[in-house]
């Protein structure tokens, strides 16, 4: 197989000249040069999916937003972070997430150490701008450490992800479509029942919501700990 060079591409970002390697992505060096774009579904050190649409971007000569996460970079594109435009998907995207699965803060496990708590406040959505549809799942409460309420899930997959790509288990994955979409233990079993998990807690330290959750702490303890990856990563590669 011939390995593709990488180069070095000349591009622009909200009319600031950026340089990038051809392999990366445009959130990846819009990152590099403190250039912000709002994720939920990405974290560095996982595979990018694209799947919550919260970094979309303009690129000129493009009829359609793209995703920052998963659009690699060109020489001479121009992308646009900021606009009405980008920020009114946006918004109509956390409404959507919001409608979907059930997310009253004010007696969530993790109110205060929410990402898509944090997204809302930061883009500054006041009020969901598309009907509650007040879907219901049961919560699986069986593991004996951690809890999985699928009603707080926004179906980001870095629980999926991690479990399959850090950990090496691969003990989740989705089940169903649409609007009934879950994330399932092994066979759809209870989580006490999965023969994969190694109760490691990878997937409840990146989940970005209160859709899954350590049990026995307090809610001030609750905080999500996603340099996790990245810490493993970089001490797997020393031990190379």
């Amino acid at each position: 197989m011939i390995k593709q060079k990488v180069r070095v591409k000349t591009f622009k970002i909200d009319d600031i000249t950026v340089t990038g390697q051809s392999d990366q992505t445009v959130l990846e060096v819009a990152r590099e040069h403190n250039i912000y774009i709002p994720t939920l579904c990405y974290l560095e050190g996982l595979s990018c999916v694209g799947s919550c649409r919260m970094c979309l971007v303009e690129i000129k000569g493009c009829r359609e937003l793209a995703p920052a996460c998963t659009s690699k970079i060109k020489e001479g594109m121009e992308v646009v972070t900021t606009s009405p435009d980008i920020q009114a998907h946006r918004n109509m995207i956390l409404s959507m997430l919001f409608s979907e699965r059930t997310h009253t803060c004010s007696v969530c496990v993790v109110n205060g150490n929410c990402e898509l708590q944090d997204k809302t406040v930061e883009l500054g959505l006041e009020h969901s701008l598309v009907p509650y549809l007040e879907q219901r799942f049961e919560i699986d409460a069986s593991h004996k450490n951690f809890v999985h309420d699928p009603n707080r899930c926004i179906l980001c997959t870095r629980c999926v992800r991690v479990c399959d790509e850090i950990e090496g288990a691969h003990a989740l994955d989705l089940v169903d479509r649409g609007i009934n979409t879950r994330i399932i233990h092994d066979m759809d079993e209870p989580w006490a029942d999965s023969q994969s998990c190694t109760s490691c807690g990878k997937c409840v330290y990146v989940c970005p919501t209160g859709a899954l959750y350590e049990k026995d702490i307090s809610t001030e303890e609750k905080l999500k700990k996603t340099d996790i990856i990245l810490n493993l990563i970089k001490s797997r590669k020393k031990d190379d």
